[in-house]
């Protein structure tokens, strides 16, 4: 006979949450063995002590962390998600008919909270990680990678001189609809700092050049082409929606307005051991310094101790390598393609810190000099050294003597680069390269780091550390699952060769019949 299923309401129904949710759920594991009660004393100092009761802290940060698992950037998306979820509601300690926050308020809270507050977090579930053996501590991998921005290109504002700033401003605030940008941004959140041009008339003159040449010699690059493509610098133009995104650009990419997320991974179980964002316009190598002392203030409060340092080429700089030199570490950096070691055809002679030539004459130290902010020796002959020399025109060109710049810190880079060429240096090129940047595709496109959905590089660092808590978590649970099942095998394998040797002492100390 077939059935027919007609659904109609209960009035009444006796359902509970836990009932309902399997004991193997990673919502349920992950309220288990996740303790966030210390938020309330963390938190108390945001709120007076009369008034409308606010989100409760514990619940705030969990939907924050619901999103960040389930890869969704949107709270209006992530409330919508939450409610459908039976797991996550068990999670957040909501009953199925009881109405979720308003999104509103996550964005508020998230808000009103210090950054210190998502790195207490952070370094919480960092200690569980600690505590389980997942962190090795000895290895640290450093990288860097672009997260786009909330604001959008097309928004840009024009820089202009101190003296104009304000007949600027006034002149943007009564335009005409007609006149104003393709995009206008609703609100300038800018100071007047972020909108005064304060480049030089070199780089001003370099990018008037770029802007020239810019749809002829290109190549392939995205928009090149286009009538009104134009060679945009942070130099020259601000975000008026989002003052402290910067203009960068990928190779192969077009260029966007991003935030710079800085991480470091621990190389035994790729545990994120430190994150957070800078200002996309800056080089990877002017970081460097201020995350090592974050990272090793960080471990050395969990008792473990940092011994290695990995990083591309990006991070490479003699001020660096003289700087894990001076803290006792080892830095396993490649060298910048600019250092070539010195000119060809000198020898250097680190005893009377002279370069020698082919002919025999010595090229003595002159200055110390900063170019560019580098810091450089100058090296220099006497013109009667070079005066009769028979590879003058070769060597010396127009000049009378022969100059040589080269870094201050030669002996620091010689050093690093020994290191690479040792057995334990090739091997850690691999592990660098297999470390980290798994770790950051698994953020971008699995943990909610794809685009920053907040405004400013304070809320940008709290997006950061939420995400890595996430993927720590996740991480944490996976951990202590496979450890619980290899255990279970384990007393399996025990139990059956006892019963195998019983039944084989069985077998031996038989007693034999007799007829």
């Amino acid at each position: 006979m077939q059935g027919k299923k007609h659904y109609q309401e209960k009035l009444f129904a006796n359902f509970q949450l836990s009932d309902r949710v399997p004991k193997e759920n990673f919502y349920r594991r992950l309220t288990e063995v996740l303790d966030l009660k210390f938020l309330y004393s963390l938190t108390e100092r945001y709120y007076g002590c009369c008034g409308q009761k606010s989100i409760d802290p514990v619940v705030f940060y969990k939907l924050c962390l619901v999103g960040y698992l389930e890869n969704i950037i949107s709270d209006r998306q992530l409330i919508e998600h939450c409610s459908m979820r039976m797991d996550i509601l068990y999670f957040l300690g909501y009953d199925i008919d009881e109405p979720l926050p308003w999104h509103s308020t996550i964005s508020r809270t998230r808000q009103l909270y210090d950054e210190d507050v998502f790195d207490q977090v952070f370094t919480r579930v960092l200690t569980l990680c600690v505590e389980k053996g997942m962190v090795s501590g000895h290895t640290q991998v450093i990288d860097s990678a672009p997260v786009k921005a909330n604001a959008s290109m097309d928004s840009l504002e024009l820089k202009v001189p101190e003296e104009e700033l304000g007949d600027h401003l006034r002149k943007i605030r009564h335009a005409n609809p007609i006149d104003l940008p393709r995009r206008q941004a609703k609100e300038d959140k800018s100071d007047d700092d972020q909108r005064t041009l304060r480049a030089t008339d070199s780089d001003l003159k370099a990018i008037k050049n770029r802007n020239k040449n810019w749809r002829n010699q290109s190549g392939d690059r995205p928009g090149h082409n286009r009538k009104g493509s134009k060679y945009t610098s942070n130099k020259t133009h601000y975000s008026p929606t989002d003052p402290d995104a910067r203009i960068s650009v990928k190779p192969g990419k077009a260029r966007k307005l991003n935030y710079l997320s800085q991480m470091s991974v621990d190389t035994a179980n790729h545990v994120i051991t430190d994150i957070g964002a800078d200002f996309a316009d800056q080089k990877d190598r002017q970081h460097l310094q201020k995350i090592t002392l974050r990272l090793r203030d960080r471990l050395n409060k969990e008792g473990v101790l940092m011994q290695n340092v990995l990083a591309d080429a990006g991070y490479s700089s003699g001020e660096n390598y003289a700087f894990f030199e001076e803290l006792g570490l080892s830095s396993y950096i490649p060298p910048h393609g600019q250092y070539k070691g010195g000119p060809k055809g000198f020898v250097y002679h680190s005893q009377g810190d002279y370069w020698e030539c082919s002919e025999g004459k010595e090229v003595k130290h002159h200055k110390v000099f900063f170019d560019k902010g580098v810091k450089k020796n100058r090296y220099t002959t006497k013109r009667a050294d070079c005066k009769d020399c028979p590879i003058k025109t070769k060597c010396l060109g127009k000049g009378h003597s022969k100059r040589i710049d080269i870094t201050y810190y030669k002996a620091e880079y010689d050093r690093g680069i020994a290191r690479l060429k040792t057995k334990q240096g090739r091997r850690f090129k691999y592990i660098r390269s297999s470390t980290v940047e798994p770790v950051f595709g698994s953020l971008i496109q699995f943990f909610g780091m794809r685009k920053v959905n907040t405004i400013g590089l304070k809320q940008a660092n709290k997006v950061m550390m939420m995400a890595g808590t996430a993927y720590n978590l996740k991480k944490y649970l996976n951990f202590i699952d496979k450890k619980v099942k290899c255990k279970v095998e384990e007393v399996k394998t025990s139990v059956n060769h006892f019963f195998a040797a019983m039944k084989g002492e069985k077998r031996m100390f038989k007693t034999p019949k007799f007829c």
